[in-house]
């Protein structure tokens, strides 16, 4: 496990950089090496690292979530009100609806299928959004109107609701059946989700206030009250639900709220985290790719991923309406809305390991998902942002 653990981190970090050097994002080059190093390639990795891959996926993604909670400002969110609540569900369910509608025709899949390929490709990426809109705030664009903390916060919030929604209909794939009930567990997974992050934000707001702890003991306390919200989810069964992603988020944004001047310094340190976790998130996922099968969905699986995001954009123009937004920066929004990584990364093979028959579509699906829309949504986004958001400055 070690040598491979080695080759990761190595052909990750390589392979990221040089992607990074021809100005593409890196994590396409970090996907690369899993795929060279996975079983269907090279076959450079231990089975044992394979076997725990959704764990440390899961790990990456709480390290982001965590990180965007601490950045996040409620009160630049709130400039947005209800665009803000609307960006976090709306955009989501539109790209789901666009998968009912499209994956059965283009990929032969039932209703059922194609929903859970609809709840794991409809994510936006916190891996690619979040440190761009942090970039944005530090500069100064858009935050005259909150544009690139409700970007942050709904994409966030955005991933959360679509995995509560991933969880109910793999399930229902897996036993095949469902009723109202099931659908309960959504919103009180949300809830719960909020009140258990508040309850964690406030306790660890509490801990650091009343006693001297240095920032990395703090990195640790929070990571490991994160590990624990994220546990807490499998003690909730039938229609009662708890989201632990959710709870993560919000505990940092409590402990942004309550602990500001702690706060940048920890959110420094959670990036170097994501340093790391972004190469082994990445490239494990790659390495599960069956380079065969993918080559196989080919043109059919482009169309469905291009299709769905045209779906997904035209819920962003809906949630954006009667705001005081203009067009271009409602089409920056919508740009900013379009890559996905993170989640497609950390639940994409989970049908597959389930032994769902939709598995290995919905992996490749994603994989390619990420291959498309996160260089084309980080590239729109890179370019658009000083034509389409206007400048505030420091005094401003």
């Amino acid at each position: 496990m070690l040598l491979s653990l080695a080759l990761i981190s190595i052909f990750g970090l390589v392979f990221g950089t040089l992607f990074k050097k021809i100005h593409l994002p890196p994590l396409l080059g970090m996907l690369l090496a899993g795929i060279l190093l996975g079983p269907y390639a090279l076959n450079l990795l231990d089975s044992s690292i394979l076997d725990i891959s959704a764990d440390l996926r899961r790990i990456a993604l709480i390290i982001i979530l965590t990180r965007a909670g601490l950045s996040l400002n409620i009160k630049d969110l709130l400039k947005n009100g209800r665009c803000a609540v609307f960006m976090c569900f709306v955009p989501a369910c539109f790209e789901i609806t666009g998968m009912l509608i499209l994956a059965p025709r283009l990929l032969g899949l039932s209703l059922i299928e194609s929903a859970v390929l609809g709840t794991v490709i409809a994510a936006v990426s916190p891996a690619v959004v979040v440190p761009k809109m942090l970039n944005l705030i530090e500069k100064g664009y858009g935050t005259n109107k909150g544009i690139p903390q409700m970007i942050m916060a709904g994409a966030s919030i955005d991933d959360v609701f679509v995995i509560v929604l991933f969880t109910v209909f793999s399930g229902l794939a897996k036993n095949g059946e469902i009723s109202a009930l099931t659908f309960i567990r959504i919103p009180t997974s949300i809830i719960l989700g909020l009140l258990g992050g508040l309850l964690a934000g406030l306790l660890l707001s509490f801990l650091f206030k009343t006693f001297h702890i240095r920032d990395s003991a703090k990195v640790i306390i929070i990571l490991s009250s994160a590990f624990i919200l994220d546990a807490v989810e499998n003690a909730f069964t039938g229609f009662i639900g708890f989201s632990g992603l959710l709870a993560v988020m919000a505990s940092g944004i409590v402990i942004g709220r309550k602990r500001p001047e702690a706060t940048k310094r920890l959110s420094v340190k959670f990036s170097k985290l994501w340093i790391c976790a972004e190469i082994m998130l990445f490239v494990l996922v790659g390495a599960s790719v069956n380079i065969g099968y993918a080559l196989k969905a080919g043109v059919s699986a482009i169309i469905l991923i291009l299709g769905v995001s045209i779906f997904r954009m035209s819920g962003v123009f809906v949630s954006t309406l009667k705001t005081d937004l203009n067009l271009k920066e409602r089409l920056f929004t919508m740009f900013a809305y379009i890559p996905k990584a993170t989640v497609q990364a950390a639940i994409g093979a989970l049908p597959l390991s389930m032994g769902l028959a939709c598995g290995e579509t919905v992996l490749t699906v994603a994989v390619l998902a990420i291959i498309i829309t996160a260089p084309l949504g980080a590239f729109l986004v890179d370019i658009t942002h000083k034509r389409f958001l206007q400048k505030t400055t420091v005094q401003e």
